[in-house]
C-alpha cells in the first residue's frame, strides 16, 4: 500500500512539473498599440495601429493586420504595400514612408513607416491605399486618414541650396527628460512627387536653445549622422531643463557643405529649419 502511495505521488509530481513547463501565456500582440481605424473591401478587414491610437503631421510607424471577413481569421502569410497620398486642390502628391515588413516574433502583425509632410484641412486630405497579396491572390483597399497637424514642429520641408526639396523628420525623443537624450531623425529628398527617397550619408548639425531663457543652450550634443542598421540619422541632445526648446538645424551633405540652416549666433536667433520639443 505505501508502495502505492509513493509512485501515486510521483507520477502526480511529474505531471504537474510537465503541466507547469507546458503553460505558457499567450503572447498579446496588441500590446503598446492602439487601433487607428479599419479599412474594408468585399473580403478582408485591414486594422491600422499606432502607439497612441492617432495619426499626424511628421514620423508615424504604423502597424497593421488583415482580418478575413469568412473565417475572422487573421493572416499570418501576406504581402503588402501602400502609397499615401494628398489630394490638394491644384494637384496630388506622396511622401516618404517605407515597406511593409512582417513584425519580428509576431504572428499576424505588420510594420512600416509614412511621415506626412503637412497636415490635412478643409478642402485637402490624405488617403492610404493599400495593395496586398494572400496566396497569390491580390487584393485593394484605399481610405481616408486623419492626418491633423502636430502642436510643435517635428517636420520640415524646404529647398536647399542644390535646388533639392528635403524633407527632415523627427522621431526620438518621443518622451524627451531632462538628460542627454537619444535623438533620431529621417531624411528624405523629393525626386517628384510620388518618391521621396532616404538621403544618404549626410550630417544633420543640432543646436538646442530655450528662447524663453536668454536663448541659451546646452552642452554636449552630438551631431546626427546616418546608421546603417536603420537608415535614420541618430545624434544625441541635451536638455537641461523641463519647459520649450527650439532645436535649430543645419543639413550638410556628404561634402559638408552646407545645404539649409544657419549658425545662431547673437544677432541670429534662431535657424530657417528646426524642430520644437516642450515637456
Amino acid at each position: 500500500m505505501k508502495l502505492y502511495k509513493i509512485f501515486f505521488l510521483f507520477a502526480l509530481a511529474l505531471i504537474t512539473s510537465c503541466s507547469s513547463d507546458d503553460d505558457s501565456t499567450p503572447v498579446n500582440e496588441l500590446d503598446g498599440i492602439i487601433k487607428v481605424k479599419e479599412f474594408t473591401n468585399d473580403t478582408h478587414i485591414i486594422e491600422l495601429y499606432t502607439s497612441t491610437g492617432t495619426t499626424q503631421q511628421g514620423y508615424n510607424e504604423i502597424s497593421l493586420r488583415i482580418k478575413d471577413k469568412t473565417t475572422n481569421n487573421y493572416i499570418q502569410n501576406a504581402t503588402i504595400e501602400w502609397m499615401p497620398m494628398m489630394h490638394m486642390t491644384m494637384m496630388n502628391h506622396s511622401c516618404p514612408y517605407s515597406t511593409v515588413e512582417k513584425e519580428t516574433d509576431k504572428e499576424t502583425l505588420y510594420k512600416g513607416y509614412i511621415v506626412f509632410q503637412m497636415p490635412q484641412n478643409e478642402t485637402e486630405y490624405w488617403d492610404l491605399k493599400i495593395d496586398y497579396s494572400i496566396n497569390e491572390t491580390n487584393y485593394t483597399v484605399t481610405d481616408v486618414v486623419d492626418v491633423p497637424a502636430t502642436e510643435k514642429r517635428v517636420v520640415s520641408s524646404f529647398m536647399g541650396t542644390d535646388n533639392v526639396r528635403y524633407i527632415v523628420a523627427l522621431i526620438d525623443p518621443r518622451n524627451p527628460k531632462v538628460a542627454l537624450n537619444d535623438m533620431t531623425v529621417g531624411v528624405y529628398k523629393m525626386e517628384n512627387m510620388m518618391n521621396f527617397p532616404v538621403v544618404n550619408n549626410y550630417t544633420l548639425k543640432i543646436d538646442p536653445r530655450m528662447p524663453s531663457m536668454g536663448n541659451h543652450g546646452s552642452p554636449n550634443n552630438l551631431d546626427l549622422t546616418q546608421s546603417d542598421s536603420d537608415e535614420f540619422y541618430h545624434g544625441k541632445v541635451s536638455l537641461t531643463m523641463t519647459g520649450y526648446w527650439k532645436i535649430n538645424l543645419q543639413l550638410l551633405n556628404a561634402s559638408d557643405e552646407v545645404l539649409k540652416g544657419e549658425v545662431v549666433t547673437e544677432t541670429t536667433e534662431s535657424s530657417s529649419i528646426f524642430f520644437e520639443i516642450e515637456f
